[in-house]
């Protein structure tokens, strides 16, 4: 039977493992990188790009390609590249199919199983979209793990010989989860989860972004309208300087061509300023570390072991903060990008029930509250949109709970649940996940009673039942990917349509990011070095639209030395 394998789909990049020979091992793409950027480009021809090829586009043709939509799961946000526009869920179903694709050409099988991760703190709708795209993506998804769990299983932590409490903080490119869990004879317990899905490593780079452009007197939001080019490229140099920001870097400015700004000069960034710009974002990482202490109840000095997760723990500030907080170097040993990977594909072994692993309980919690709409009385009114919580977040799954509802008014025979998730004390603070009616109530005075059962489960659906006590009759409704509006004949309708589009042969991946890596620089040369370099990529572009192998294996290696002498070499591996 074919492997089930483990997918990380990030924000910024993703990446997927398999568990064979009794370990995890990541699976690379053509350009052999174990990571794939999460971006997808339109090609003026209709054609589509996944990974490199779409983040080089997106500095290109920022108006064809599109990053970042993992934040849009369970919205129903649009992209538009091109002429088309479409759902954050189709978005990462190309991603998801582009690794579907590596994993295949790498086992030499075909793949049809996929634990997928996510966020800790994701809700709902956000994880029952990403279940909606691998199905778009051809793909089974046997689990929806979240990101800390996986990270936790990467490590081994479960440790038959002795019992301990466990942290792990995972910042990405997009989301920051902190999950606290203790480790007991062959258990891995979810005590209490917390984060933000709209806190990442690309926040921080944002802020070097806004702080140079206002350095030149510009606004980020209004040059994302006008000048989008601009913006991109911006980013380009903000995540370099970021990324070597032990010692001072020169941020130049970008034009609103995306190219480099000459006549603007640059202006030096250090550790110090840097600090001071994500300062807000720092504080920001505290406050799930403390709701996650403190709904686990659990003081910082009961932790036995704080694991980092997520390319933006790399950041020396934030793993200063975390050190500063728990007052012990944290744990890194495995790469943050690639932990969350190496933990799926242990679970999806798991599942597959592979000898080589050792039996292994991973319990988890549900991380929002979960309630229904109800009417407070306020004097001689009733005043409905108040919050009736049924499971608390935090509560250990799977779970079922009951809460009881009564009539407003005498003789009514009809109830309408409104179920909700979140922490507020009003419904409109709240996410709306669905809607279950219920009728056939008996007359009689206001009061009459109606139980309220939700049952939830690991794979996070919810079973909303309703029975009405003085009959025993039952409604029920079940809340997964349907919830999205999304039925599934709308996946398959959706697929349909993303088969219309042309997917890029596989075996020239390599070759159109070369291209467009070429292009992209351009901007960054002087007028000499544009000269062979426009000479050198107008070759390589005539050769690769011709037929002849050793005319283009000429122009290839042509491109390749120009690139090397003018100091932007092909970074084809990683």
């Amino acid at each position: 039977m074919p492997p089930i394998i483990g997918v990380d789909l990030g924000t910024t990049y993703s990446l997927c493992a398999v568990f064979e020979d009794g370990a995890a091992r990541l699976l690379r793409n053509p350009l052999g990188s174990v990571l794939t950027p999460s971006a997808v480009g339109l090609l003026p021809d209709g054609r589509h790009v996944v990974g490199e090829p779409a983040r080089e586009l997106m500095v290109l043709r920022p108006e064809r390609a599109c990053a970042f939509f993992k934040r849009w799961m369970g919205t129903d946000r649009r992209a538009t590249l091109g002429e088309r526009t479409f759902t954050a869920q189709e978005l990462s179903s190309m991603v998801l199919r582009s690794l579907k694709e590596d994993a295949e050409r790498a086992l030499a099988t075909e793949v049809v199983r996929a634990v997928i991760t996510v966020p800790a703190y994701f809700n709902e709708l956000q994880r029952q979209a990403t279940r909606a795209a691998g199905h778009i993506a051809g793909l089974e998804v046997t689990r929806i793990l979240n990101e800390p769990s996986a990270a936790a299983l990467a490590y081994g932590v479960v440790d038959p010989t002795g019992d301990k409490t466990l942290l792990v903080i995972d910042l990405g490119g997009g989301t920051f989860d902190v999950t606290l869990m203790n480790v007991f004879e062959g258990t891995l317990e979810i005590v209490a989860t917390a984060g933000e899905s709209r806190l990442g490593g690309e926040d921080f780079t944002d802020r070097i972004v806004q702080w140079r452009l206002e350095q030149a007197g510009l606004q980020l939001e209004i040059e994302e309208v006008r000048n989008p080019r601009r913006v991109q490229r911006q980013r380009v140099l903000a995540e370099r300087g970021k990324r070597g920001i032990a010692t001072p870097q020169h941020i130049p400015l970008a034009s609103p061509d995306g190219s480099i700004d000459a006549e603007a000069g640059s202006v030096v960034l250090d550790e110090a300023h840097y600090a001071e710009l994500v300062q807000p974002l720092l504080a920001r990482l505290r406050q799930p570390i403390d709701r996650a202490l403190r709904d686990g109840r659990t003081t910082r000095d009961q932790v036995d072991e704080v694991v980092l997760a997520g390319g933006a723990t790399r950041d020396p500030l934030v793993r200063a903060l975390v050190e500063g907080e728990f007052g012990r170097v944290p744990r890194c040993s495995l790469n943050p990008d690639q932990v969350v990977a190496l933990g799926a594909a242990v679970q999806g072994a798991m599942l597959a029930q592979d000898r080589a692993i050792e039996d292994v309980v991973v319990t988890d919690v549900c991380p929002f509250t979960l309630g229904v709409e109800v009417s407070h009385q306020l004097g001689d009114r009733h005043r409905d949109g108040y919050f009736l919580p049924v499971i608390d977040r935090n509560t250990t799954i799977p779970v079922s709970r009951e809460k009881h509802v009564a009539t407003l008014h005498a003789n009514q025979r009809q109830m309408a649940l409104n179920v909700y998730q979140g922490e507020a004390r009003r419904v409109s603070d709240n996410l709306l996940l669905g809607r279950l009616e219920v009728d056939g109530i008996p007359p009689g005075p206001a009061g009459q009673v109606v139980v309220v059962r939700f049952t939830y489960d690991v794979d996070g659906m919810l079973e909303v039942e309703a029975i009405v006590d003085a009959t025993g009759r039952r409604f029920s409704a079940l809340l997964n990917h349907q919830t999205l509006d999304l039925t599934a004949r709308e996946i398959e309708a959706a697929r349909q349509r993303l088969r219309s589009i042309k997917f890029y042969p596989r075996d020239d991946l390599a070759n159109q990011d070369l291209l467009l890596f070429a292009e992209r620089v351009i901007g960054e040369v002087s007028t000499q070095q544009r000269k062979w370099h426009d000479e050198a990529l107008a070759f390589y572009e005539a050769a690769l639209h011709d037929s002849d192998r050793d005319t283009f294996a000429a122009a290839r290696s042509a491109l390749l030395e120009v690139l090397q002498l003018i100091g932007h070499p092909w970074r084809q591996v990683e």
